[in-house]
């Protein structure tokens, strides 16, 4: 079915606000299955047209957004949020915390702790399903991996000690 262009651009805007969209191919079978065939230079053209900005998730795939969506702008949020739904461990090590979580939210959350601005995280190291947190002392690590720990369990940071801008 062929929608006039403010209808297809009112149901891009909806798809691209309710799901992942990373390509102009997801783009275009997700219309598809809406029941609107166009084609990959139409999808070109909306896209430019309604501003779409290209970004990536807190996995880190691309994902299409509309301009000015409401963006976690808090880094402690985004903490809260990918910690509390996806960490599973955190323990100290010398001056290093390892933090265990689900297979492939590593980088998000190394990402969330480095934005975050923590006094004790000098610097983060994200594989697939481990961080490894790196504090100046042996007594930062243990009190950050008490945070971090207090913060899996629930949900919230507690008494950030913040670097100021």
């Amino acid at each position: 079915m062929q929608l006039a262009k403010v209808e297809r651009h009112r149901l891009i805007e909806s798809v691209v606000s309710r799901k992942r969209v990373g390509t102009q191919f997801e783009l275009l079978d997700a219309l598809a299955s809406s029941g609107c065939a166009v084609t990959q230079a139409t999808i070109s053209r909306d896209i430019r047209e309604l501003g779409l900005e290209k970004t990536h998730d807190q996995f880190g795939r691309p994902r299409y957004m509309l301009p000015n969506a409401g963006r976690r702008t808090d880094p402690a949020e985004a903490l809260n949020s990918v910690l509390g739904q996806f960490g599973r461990k955190v323990t100290p090590a010398g001056n290093i915390v390892v933090l265990q979580s689900e297979l492939g939210a590593a980088p998000a959350i190394a990402r969330a702790l480095d934005q975050l601005g923590h006094t004790r995280v000098v610097g983060t190291l994200a594989g697939d399903d481990t961080v490894l947190i790196v504090a100046s002392s042996e007594r930062d690590a243990r009190a950050l991996a008490r945070e971090l720990a207090t913060t899996r369990a629930h949900g919230s940071v507690p008494r950030l000690k913040l670097r100021r801008a």
